[in-house]
């Protein structure tokens, strides 16, 4: 059972949000379906800022990620996504997406072939240093230039 469904909140600066609750439901890593749900907000207000000329990125060396009580069977997941400001519409990234394992080093060359499609031609995924929490969390986290979003960005 999932104490409460986590929230997550983004600004203009960032996309920041927390789960509180147990690591594995009937096997399944609930707590690790946090980065999905993040990864789909930080997305989400990649696109907002850019159709309002607010071009940005994700600051990869500045994301915030702890996981305290992992190993407990409950644990509290934060994460901070931090944006950078670009001023050029094709320096921005509008999409984005993580690969990570919970206890296991993540599957990052499936995820970067299970991408290539999402990609324009000639166009490269940029992926983050592997981050790893105290605990044993591994993430990868990875931003491109979204197809529809930045269809003019060649």
């Amino acid at each position: 059972m999932i104490d409460k469904e986590p929230v997550i909140h983004c600004t203009s600066a960032d996309c920041s949000g927390q789960y509180e609750g147990p690591e594995f439901v009937k096997g399944s890593d609930v707590a690790h379906q946090f980065s999905n749900k993040m990864s789909a907000a930080v997305g989400d207000k990649l696109k907002e800022l850019f159709k309002k000329g607010e071009y940005a990125k994700v600051d990869f060396d500045n994301i915030v990620m702890t996981t305290k009580g992992m190993g407990s069977g409950q644990v509290v997941y934060y994460l901070k996504i931090p944006f950078k400001r670009v001023d050029q519409p094709c320096d921005a990234y509008t999409s984005f997406d993580h690969v990570g394992g919970w206890n296991h080093a993540p599957a990052l060359e499936a995820r970067k072939k299970q991408l290539q499609n999402a990609l324009m031609p000639n166009h490269k995924l940029a992926i983050s240093e592997l981050i790893t929490t105290p605990e044993g969390l591994q993430e990868y986290w990875i931003q491109w230039k979204n197809k529809t979003t930045q269809f003019m960005c060649k």
